[in-house]
């Protein structure tokens, strides 16, 4: 693989010393701020602490590739950047590199209008406010989004929204501030340019957040993931991004960036798992011997070291594509990645909890909520099912060209 730029080495070692001094520490204190707080929605204060810190040295915005808004680097180097964020469930935020907020601030940096950019990207890049993505439905296969129904109907200056959206991640946050929702202009275009993205601010009349929705129990607060429905909300036609029917064209350039940002993170949590692992089976004796003397944890061991690091080549491996030959054409390489992460992922989660035994399922080890987060990654962004078909029509036409040389 290609070694890092220079400034990437630099950021790279510059995190991990931030991560061992500041944001360990801290996920013990984030924990007990939020079981204390009456609000469950609001950010601990040792998030504010530790944004203020990593702002100071540099560590903010390190995801846009653009110089004008983030650290300037590329996919390859921010990726090596994004694993070491993915080990902690505060670190994205503590750096403003977490999702939904890192894609709705590339839609703004590449598609929205300066005046969207002043009002809402401009704050989200401070870290001042917290936004949430509204395109999953609750009664279609939002997998394919040309389902999706909710209506953007023009009227007049304005464009008024009615619909139903659920899995709005970041919207329970008390920070969260705007909403960019997909819905349908018109249903009478070409499939793929009846939709269009539009900015909605939460707390404009209509807006309904109807209930956090819980991730096998957990309800990832302070962020959340809510149910909103959309009642004849009315909203200024200037809230468009980019135009009528460019929904779905603003989708795919979201999703690319995403996808590699979702599978370093998960990287990254298999290291930190399997790294628990080892400290446990080493200090921990049964039946007179250390665990780790025993040869089928040894193999486990063994077999979690080798899918972290093929998961993490194939991932970097489609990052230096879509640098060097763009989305578009890593396209195979990006679903292949989506499917082979959370599953490795889950698998060294899995191995990690059963070498802790009871704890591992409990709340005195990182693991048992890991494990819960990353199983939706099997579902969001597209479900395995559609990378799995994405891969098998693009090697069938790969075999089918090749055959006919």
């Amino acid at each position: 693989m290609l070694p890092l730029s220079e400034r990437a080495e630099a950021l790279r070692s510059q995190l991990l010393a931030f991560m061992d001094a500041h944001v360990y520490p801290a996920e013990a204190v984030h924990a007990r701020q939020q079981a204390e707080a009456t609000d469950r929605w609001t950010p601990p204060p040792i998030l504010d602490e530790l944004k203020a810190k990593a702002r100071a040295e540099g560590l903010w915005n390190l995801f846009l590739p653009e110089s004008e808004y983030g650290a300037g680097l590329s996919n390859y180097d921010y990726a090596h950047l994004c694993e070491i964020m993915g080990r902690s469930p505060i670190a994205p935020i503590v750096f403003n590199c977490s999702a939904p907020d890192t894609g709705n601030m590339e839609v703004l940096a590449r598609y929205g209008s300066e005046a969207q950019q002043r009002q809402w990207l401009t704050p989200l890049l401070e870290g001042e406010i917290r936004s949430c993505f509204s395109m999953t439905e609750p009664d279609v296969a939002s997998s394919d989004a040309t389902n999706i129904r909710t209506e953007i109907r023009r009227d007049g200056d304005d464009y008024v929204i009615n619909g139903r959206k659920w899995w709005s991640s970041g919207a329970m946050a008390s920070n969260c501030k705007i909403a960019i929702v997909m819905g349908k202009t018109d249903p009478s275009a070409a499939k793929h340019q009846q939709q269009s993205m539009i900015l909605v601010p939460l707390d404009t009349p209509g807006v309904n957040i109807e209930r956090p929705l819980h991730v096998f129990g957990y309800d990832h607060a302070p962020k959340g993931h809510a149910e909103i429905h959309y009642d004849d909300v009315r909203v200024p036609a200037d809230n468009l991004i980019l135009g009528e029917g460019r929904g779905f064209e603003i989708a795919q350039g979201r999703l690319g960036p995403g996808r590699i940002h979702h599978c370093m993170r998960t990287i990254g949590v298999a290291e930190r798992a399997l790294a628990a692992m080892c400290a446990r089976v080493e200090e921990r004796v049964s039946f007179g011997r250390r665990l780790a003397e025993f040869d089928s944890i040894r193999k486990e061991i063994a077999r979690s070291r080798i899918e972290i690091d093929q998961a993490r080549l194939m991932t970097l491996n489609a990052a230096q594509m879509m640098d060097e030959v763009g989305n578009k054409a890593a396209r195979q390489e990006i679903a292949m990645i989506k499917v082979i992460a959370p599953e490795m992922a889950l698998r060294v989660l899995d191995r990690a909890i059963q070498a802790h035994g009871a704890m591992g399922v409990c709340q005195d080890s990182f693991l048992a909520s890991a494990w819960a987060n990353v199983r939706t990654l099997r579902l969001a962004d597209g479900p395995d099912e559609v990378h799995l078909d994405t891969i098998a029509k693009l090697e069938l036409r790969a075999q089918q060209s090749a055959a006919a040389q």
